[in-house]
């Protein structure tokens, strides 16, 4: 004897595709919105993270690209190694003084917008390594938009770093923020022109 088959009759009217939107106004068949929304919401879904990993910190980001917390429902499928098509530097373990001006290099080399996370103790604040050869901080070389703090942190501390970097761009982040001249000046007092 064959099942019957149901069938959802009683659809909802108000399916949303979009789970969080921009704003604008919405009619029968159309969605209109500015341009830098779309923008920030393409961006959001789409980052494509460069991991720079010296540490254990690297270890927690390598258990986060697998099946257990799948880093690539965040829109951070595609993990790069090439700075110029990559939007958001991870940092994550301890930064040796001989090795700022690479990670400098490294984020100079990436195509605006960028941003960069510093994940775990040493990247933020230089750790347990308070001695004369470790970088206290990557944010005295380059910029930094989140930290991510942990000693190391777990992988689902990362994702929250990560998702308030996404929560940045989709919000705060407008086509134009980078030209102002608060970023100049930021970029300048960094010695980046």
């Amino acid at each position: 004897m064959a099942r019957p088959v149901r069938f959802n009759v009683q659809a909802e009217a108000d399916v949303k595709l979009v789970k969080e939107g921009p704003e604008g106004y919405a009619g029968e068949g159309f969605f209109a919105t500015s341009l830098d929304k779309v923008v920030g919401l393409a961006r959001a879904n789409s980052m494509w993270p460069l991991p720079f990993a010296t540490s254990c910190c690297g270890i927690e980001f390598m258990a986060l690209m697998g099946s257990t917390y799948d880093f690539g429902r965040f829109g951070a499928e595609r993990v790069g190694f090439s700075p110029r098509q990559c939007d958001v530097l991870m940092v994550m373990g301890t930064i040796a003084k001989k090795m700022g001006p690479v990670v400098k290099e490294v984020y100079l080399q990436m195509a605006e917008p960028r941003w960069v996370m510093a994940v775990g103790a040493c990247a933020s604040s230089g750790g347990i390594f308070d001695t004369y050869s470790v970088l206290q901080g990557i944010d005295q070389i380059i910029p930094v938009d989140v930290y991510v703090p942990g000693c190391p942190p777990r992988p689902e501390a990362i994702i929250d770093g990560f998702m308030k970097v996404q929560e940045l761009v989709h919000n705060r982040e407008t086509i134009r923020r980078r030209n102002s001249d608060r970023y100049t000046e930021l970029m300048n007092s960094y010695g980046i022109q």
